[in-house]
Parts: C-alpha cells; sequence; structure tokens
C-alpha cells in the first residue's frame, strides 16, 4: 500500500518557510502540482527557485490570507492554472503572545484575523472549485495550544480552538460533495515562530520532558501527516484534530519513562 498524490494539485498557504516550506516540498516531491502562497516574496521567490532547481511542477502567488479579494484571485489563478483544486493546506499563521492583561487589542487582532479569520477566507473562496468536481481535501492548521493552551497565549490558543471547531463544522457542511475537512495539531517544532532551539538549554530540557518522544518534532513529521489525510487512504477520516506532537498528552509525567529507563 502506498500514498500516491500523483497528478493532485494544492494550495498551501504560509509556504515561504517553516513547516509550510516543507509541506509544499514534499507535496512537489510526491508528484503534486503546488500553488504556494505567502506574504513573502522573498520566501516565495527561494522557494520557487528551489522548485524549479528540482525539476518540480509548481507556481508561487503572492498573498496575504487576511484579504478577501486576494485570497480570491488565489483561489481562481490555481483553477486557470490547474484545472482543478483537490487540496487546500491553510498553514499561514502567526503567534504574538502576551498575558491576557498585557495583550494589546492589535496583538489579539493579529492571531485571530491570519490564523482563524485567514483560513475561513481562503475555504469561502476554494470551497466553490471543490464543489464544482465533488471532491477535495482541506487541512487546517491548528496547534497544540488549541488543546491545552500555554500561559501568556491566550489569543493564539483561542485562534486555533476557533480553527478546531470551524474545521469540524466545515466537515459536517461538505460531506455532501465527497469533500474532507481535518485539522492538525503539530507540537513542538523548532521554527522562526517559536525558537525553540534558541531556548537556554535549561529552558529546552523542561519542554522536552514534557514529551513521550523526547525529542523536537521535525517539518516533514508534519508534511508526512498531511500527504496521507490528503490522500485516497485517508477518504473515511473527516472533521478530526490529528495530534503531531510526540506524545504530548499520552501520560501525566512522561520523563518518569525515562527515569526507569536510566534506572534498569
Amino acid at each position: 500500500m502506498q500514498i500516491d498524490l500523483s497528478g493532485k494539485t494544492a494550495i498551501v498557504t504560509g509556504a515561504g518557510r517553516g513547516i509550510g516550506r516543507e509541506i509544499a516540498l514534499t507535496f512537489a516531491r510526491e508528484g503534486v502540482f503546488v500553488v504556494a502562497a505567502d506574504k513573502d516574496p522573498d520566501g516565495l521567490e527561494t522557494l520557487g527557485a528551489e522548485l524549479e532547481a528540482a525539476g518540480r511542477s509548481g507556481a508561487t502567488f503572492l498573498c496575504d490570507v487576511r484579504s478577501a479579494a486576494r485570497v480570491a484571485e488565489l483561489a481562481a489563478f490555481a483553477d486557470l492554472t490547474c484545472g482543478r483544486i483537490d487540496i487546500l493546506v491553510n498553514n499561514a499563521g502567526v503567534s504574538v503572545t502576551g498575558t491576557i492583561d498585557r495583550q494589546t487589542p492589535e496583538g489579539w487582532s493579529a492571531n485571530i484575523d491570519t490564523n482563524l479569520t485567514g483560513t475561513f477566507l481562503v475555504c469561502h473562496a476554494v470551497i466553490p472549485y471543490m464543489k464544482r468536481q465533488r471532491s477535495g481535501r482541506i487541512l487546517n492548521a491548528a496547534s497544540f495550544a488549541a488543546i491545552v493552551p500555554s500561559v501568556g497565549s491566550a489569543a493564539y490558543a483561542a485562534s486555533k480552538a476557533g480553527v478546531v471547531s470551524f474545521t469540524r463544522v466545515l466537515a459536517g457542511e461538505l460531506g455532501p460533495w465527497n469533500i474532507t475537512a481535518n485539522a492538525y495539531a503539530p507540537g513542538m517544532v523548532p521554527t522562526q515562530m517559536n525558537h525553540f532551539t534558541e531556548a537556554p538549554s535549561a529552558t529546552q530540557e523542561r519542554l522536552l520532558n514534557t514529551l513521550t518522544l523526547r525529542r523536537w518534532g521535525e517539518k516533514q513529521d508534519v508534511a508526512n501527516l498531511l500527504c496521507f489525510l490528503a490522500s485516497d487512504l485517508a477518504s473515511y477520516i473527516t472533521g478530526s484534530l490529528v495530534d503531531v506532537s510526540g506524545g504530548k498528552l499520552a501520560t501525566q509525567i512522561p520523563q518518569s519513562a525515562y527515569e526507569r529507563a536510566a534506572a534498569e
């Protein structure tokens, strides 16, 4: 049994760097024509060059997911270029942190507008094309923060929890058209947004001690999951939140297993 995505087309937002870039590159290696979208022109330029150098098919599109007009143009561009949209990955996101009493209204809005409203806007623009072809896969980036939020992350956690509920409703509404919708919750994957591996050693140790698989997640771990969820092998999975966090919630004190193992 093999995952086969060859000949599919996908839109990946926030593809200029981090997890989104890895998703776009992985899909392209699997034979997907990727329309990579981002608001950062430099990130898109280097991604486009990397795809071209590797002989992969794809296109880039400058887009801020907070703009309904630009998002509509993105969907139309993907349809005009590819003739269909098989996969949508709503990966674009930001994290503006701060305790509730110190979080600014602007910081709150930055999280909600990009992470939650941006996801809605892209789905709103793409759904008519998927309905027309009576098939599609929608994959929305949630976060482990949607399951267990961190102190100082109220705005981010609220936006990602909203994505989870939004995705469940999306799945319910789109079932008659054979369109599935799922969310994915990465755990501790070092990126330019969270700077996990730049933290002091003691901080890194404390964070790693919360994981059943005591290592940082890799961008590829997330991309591998999305390849499965985008494939025909996942055709009966919809409305789910898939945790890809290294077992952060498997047990209450996961580091105790490592202490026992060391004692043995």
